[in-house]
């Protein structure tokens, strides 16, 4: 071999290298991401929303009559039996106070309409004798009527405050009296509870006088428990009643069941923690596991509820993280690779609104699917995928179609 042969030889062979090299560090680079695997399971979908336990029945007893309450001495959870137990008792009011001014001014007004009385009686007596002679007027012998008859009025009316004035005195006098001496024994209007349970609350407890209607206990079954819900007006129209209820979080360690029992039809405004507006609906909900599982709960306690809305058994899911809004311009579905069942679920969802990077010998290919329902982590895939396809989770704006993928370390 000749110098020359070995010097093109030497060039040729470095410069294959330095294509080589070149080759090798432009190629493209794979691009790391999560996968997740398309498969068949039991997908379900709740309203997930705090709740609130209370007594079925409450009933708030109140003072049935205004006067002097001695301290009640029923506790919260103190047992209560139906027509026997007396949660409160009532005596009659003190005397009020009787001024002397008040008595004076109804005698003087006594005196007085005496005064105008006697006067008014002369009068008329005047224009009758005046009448007969013939110089008063039938004018002036009316007037003197009326002046009579008011003052008569008048002197009866002063007659009858001064006579209830009189009887006010007696009668404070006799209560002052009997309720000195009676100590225990006062005549007390006992307040018996009218149903049977327990005492929830206490609402006064102080002796005191109290007002006709004025609150003094709670009282309900905590046996009879239920919870309410207020969910957002726009989840609230997907409940129903009858609908199956998950109770967590409630203390407890297993999980409690219970089942929709109603809709409130009327909706109200409530604050959110950030300070926003929100449209309200109560929802009730019934416990229907036996009581002994939930017997340490109690009236406004804090639970965690699922409401199911829907549950599907060996559905096609997804997690909801792998699906993303298809642009415009992908609409390109490629079947390398793919099952002719695949291929035509996927055609049959080209035009669906989301779309997936399904990962085919190592390079990201678009595939439109088509969702059915989702409960916000997963979510069921209709068309578009077969069980067992690998996916992308969380693709980036470097994941297009055609990119080399590599499993993320």
């Amino acid at each position: 071999m000749t110098l020359a042969q070995r010097r093109r030889l030497f060039w040729g062979g470095l410069s294959l290298l330095l294509l080589l090299f070149l080759g090798y560090a432009l190629r493209p680079t794979p691009v790391s991401v999560d996968f997740a695997q398309a498969e068949r399971g039991r997908l379900t979908v709740t309203v997930d929303e705090e709740g609130q336990t209370r007594v079925r029945d409450v009933f708030v007893l109140s003072a049935p009559v205004a006067g002097n309450m001695r301290r009640i001495g029923l506790e919260v959870g103190d047992e209560v039996v139906a027509g026997e137990t007396v949660l409160a008792q009532i005596e009659p009011v003190d005397p009020t106070l009787l001024d002397v001014r008040s008595e004076s001014e109804a005698q003087a007004s006594f005196r007085a309409a005496e005064a105008e009385l006697e006067f008014a009686t002369r009068e008329l007596t005047r224009q009758k004798q005046l009448g007969e002679k013939g110089v008063a007027s039938a004018r002036d012998l009316d007037a003197a009527q009326k002046a009579f008859l008011t003052a008569r009025a008048s002197l009866e009316n002063a007659r009858a405050r001064l006579q209830a004035r009189d009887l006010q005195r007696e009668s404070a006098a006799h209560r002052g009296t009997k309720g000195a001496g009676s100590g225990s024994d006062c005549a007390c209007i006992p307040v018996r509870t009218p149903v049977s349970g327990r005492v929830l609350r206490v609402v006064r407890e102080s002796a005191g006088v109290v007002n006709p209607g004025e609150p003094l206990v709670e009282i309900g079954d905590p046996a009879d428990l239920e919870i309410v819900v207020d969910l957002l007006s726009a989840d609230a129209v997907r409940v129903q009643p009858g609908q199956e209820v998950m109770i967590e979080q409630w203390g407890g360690g297993e999980l409690l069941h219970g089942r929709v029992r109603r809709i409130e039809p009327y909706g109200f405004t409530k604050v959110s923690a950030l300070g926003i507006e929100e449209q309200r609906v109560n929802v009730l909900i019934d416990l229907v596991d036996p009581p002994e599982k939930w017997q340490r709960l109690g009236h406004g306690y804090r639970v965690e509820t699922r409401i199911v809305l829907w549950r599907g058994e060996n559905v096609l899911k997804l997690p909801l993280s792998a699906l993303f809004r298809a642009s415009d311009g992908a609409g390109a579905v490629h079947d390398e690779g793919v099952s002719a069942g695949a291929g035509a679920a996927a055609r049959s969802a080209a035009a669906a609104d989301w779309a997936v990077f399904v990962e085919q010998k190592g390079k990201a290919r678009l595939r439109p699917v088509a969702r059915g329902q989702s409960n916000g982590l997963e979510v069921e895939i209709t068309a578009g995928l077969e069980p067992g396809e690998r996916v992308v989770l969380h693709p980036s704006d470097r994941v297009a179609d055609g990119v080399r993928l590599e499993a993320r370390k």
